[in-house]
């Protein structure tokens, strides 16, 4: 037993090795400093993606997996939704193909977006509540409590985007031997029915990536998983949280706007707001903003009050390079 502990130690010891190696290598390989976090964040989205797979390969108990999302989310935001989801690798993907076919995105009004940011707070209360309330159902009434809960419960809907691209338990979907899933796609297979249900999965595929290839990352606008706890620092008492912050020297910015036109969710705070930290709650942290402002140390990323990554004027060549 203790042999086999040790064996999957070491697997998930070189991984993490070999994952740290790749992440060092795009960062001295790549010069542009518009685009080199935007190449690590794909690498990272990719790498996570694999320790997803050896985590669900390992255990079977979704509930500690949410548990760690929640917290991860609770200290450094909505991190988890920028570097690691990934649904949010897929939609991504997406906008590099629009790009790559030089096709312009849609922009939500500001008013919409805002709605759609506080619906994914409904969407989180209503899977939070429903297994207090079928356990209230009558006896007579199961077998449709049954029917509403779904096969792997309301915890797994709210673990829907976590599924990696192949899992490690049977599937419909499948490729040369390999279970293939998609984000929820489990769910709707068994509401479906056995006639509906490859249909009806390819449907749901096919308009989430749709949508985001019109309007960018346009389910993480409303998606109950990436839910932040930005919130609570409004209360004197939890001021610290998060850990993790956007922070904006006044001084430096001209308002030129580049943060706003950038910003996947089109999170205006970092535009608007004078200076200081910043941490809005629809901020995803996935760094383009600050890859792309152009002014030195206008916009920086804080860890506890220490700089991990800040703006640089990529308008003229940096002195280190």
């Amino acid at each position: 037993m203790w042999l086999e502990i040790l064996s999957e130690i070491l697997k998930l010891t070189v991984f993490a090795g070999l994952a740290l190696a790749g992440a060092l290598a795009i960062l001295i390989w790549k010069r542009d400093l518009k685009t080199k976090v935007s190449y690590l964040r794909f690498f990272v989205q990719a790498a996570a993606m694999a320790a997803l797979f050896l985590l669900f390969s390992y255990t079977n108990e979704l509930l500690y997996v949410l548990i760690v999302i929640i917290l991860l989310t609770l200290f450094l935001g909505r991190l988890f939704c920028g570097w690691l989801c990934p649904l949010g690798l897929y939609l991504d993907l997406m906008a590099v193909f629009r790009k790559a076919l030089k096709i312009r995105y849609w922009n939500l009004p500001d008013k919409l977006n805002k709605l759609l940011n506080k619906l994914r707070y409904l969407l989180l209360a209503f899977f939070v509540a429903l297994p207090f309330v079928l356990e209230k159902i009558e006896p007579w009434q199961w077998s449709l409590a049954k029917f509403l809960m779904g096969p792997f419960k309301p915890v797994s809907v709210l673990l829907g985007p976590v599924e990696p691209l192949i899992i490690p338990w049977e599937s419909r979907l499948k490729f040369y031997g390999l279970n293939l899933s998609y984000p929820y796609a489990s769910v709707i297979a068994f509401y479906s029915g056995e006639s509906f249900a490859l249909a009806n999965m390819f449907l749901f595929i096919a308009l989430t990536l749709a949508s985001s290839f019109v309007v960018r990352r346009f389910w993480c606008r409303f998606c109950p998983t990436g839910v932040s706890f930005a919130v609570l620092n409004r209360f004197r008492g939890f001021r610290w949280i998060p850990l993790l912050r956007l922070n904006k020297v006044e001084e430096k910015c001209p308002k030129c706007g580049i943060c706003k036109r950038v910003c996947p969710v089109q999170v205006l705070d970092v535009y608007e707001r004078k200076g200081g930290d910043i941490a809005p709650s629809m901020c995803m942290l996935c760094l383009r903003c600050v890859e792309m402002c152009p002014y030195e140390e206008c916009l920086k990323l804080n860890m506890a009050g220490r700089t991990l990554f800040k703006s640089r004027n990529w308008l003229e060549p940096s002195k280190i390079e």
